[in-house]
């Protein structure tokens, strides 16, 4: 399976993740794919290749954002 093929299939997997470490693999899984497939579109300038990295970064960003948690308040 190339990474364009994992990049899709991890776009479709559930994304509800019970423990952090979870989490943390999941957007170490997703970086790796990113930056995989950017390698492929240096070379051919694909525009599907960029819509897919971009779909695949809004996912770690959301992976990211619960992994950070809430601020704390500042009382």
């Amino acid at each position: 399976m190339d990474i364009i093929e994992k990049g899709l299939e991890f776009e479709q997997r559930k994304h509800k993740f019970v423990t952090t470490s979870d989490r943390i693999l999941a957007s170490r899984e997703a970086k790796s794919l990113i930056l995989g497939i950017n390698e492929v579109y240096k070379e051919t300038k694909d525009a599907k290749l960029m819509d897919l990295m971009k779909r695949l970064t809004a996912i770690k960003q959301k992976i990211e954002k619960r992994l950070k948690g809430r601020p704390l308040t500042a009382a």
